[in-house]
């Protein structure tokens, strides 16, 4: 059965990068990895982070938009092998649609457009940890993705001073300062 749930938290492990999805209300979560990039896009999307040329989730909203399609909610329905398998539930007028995807993509798309997402109890049962296991460690490698993400935004806000665009700047210049006072508490 599907249950509701949130990105807990998104940490670089020994392992590579892990998304935590928790089921609402759940004292365990269920650890995604998926590459840099992927986790990137996911960060980005959950950041609002301006980009000055669309990402790959960024041109799937679009489409979407222009074809009267919206996204209703992304599952990650299956681990089948230790893999995890997830669909997008789309609505196109009267009809719903669902398209399989990746557990990254389906996740750098519900962040972009708020939408609920879902995991299978089963899953959570089968690969979930107890959050309370989840040790300092995870806070040191949200601070590495948070400097990535700061990264970025510092060549953004380059490019945005490029075109004198100084309400962006300004916009921008107070992300990367929310995100360095994070580091720091």
């Amino acid at each position: 059965m599907l249950v509701e749930a949130e990105i807990w938290t998104i940490a670089k492990t020994d392992q590579g990068n892990a998304v935590l999805i928790r089921p609402m209300g759940s004292e365990s979560a269920v650890p995604i990895f998926m590459g840099q990039l992927e986790a990137q896009s996911i960060l980005i999307g959950m950041g609002n982070v301006p980009m000055p040329r669309p990402l790959t989730h960024d041109l799937f909203i679009s489409l979407f938009k222009h074809l009267n399609t919206s996204i209703l909610r992304a599952e990650i329905h299956s681990l089948i092998n230790g893999t995890f398998f997830a669909r997008l539930i789309l609505k196109n007028g009267d009809s719903e649609i669902t398209i399989d995807c990746r557990p990254s993509d389906a996740l750098g798309l519900s962040v972009r457009k708020k939408c609920t997402l879902y995991i299978d109890e089963a899953i959570v049962d089968e690969a979930g940890i107890p959050l309370n296991s989840i040790t300092e460690k995870s806070s040191e490698t949200n601070t590495e993705l948070t400097k990535n993400e700061i990264s970025l935004l510092k060549l953004e806000l380059e490019k945005v001073l490029e075109v004198e665009d100084y309400e962006e700047a300004a916009r921008i210049r107070d992300r990367i300062k929310k995100l360095e006072n994070s580091i720091k508490e």
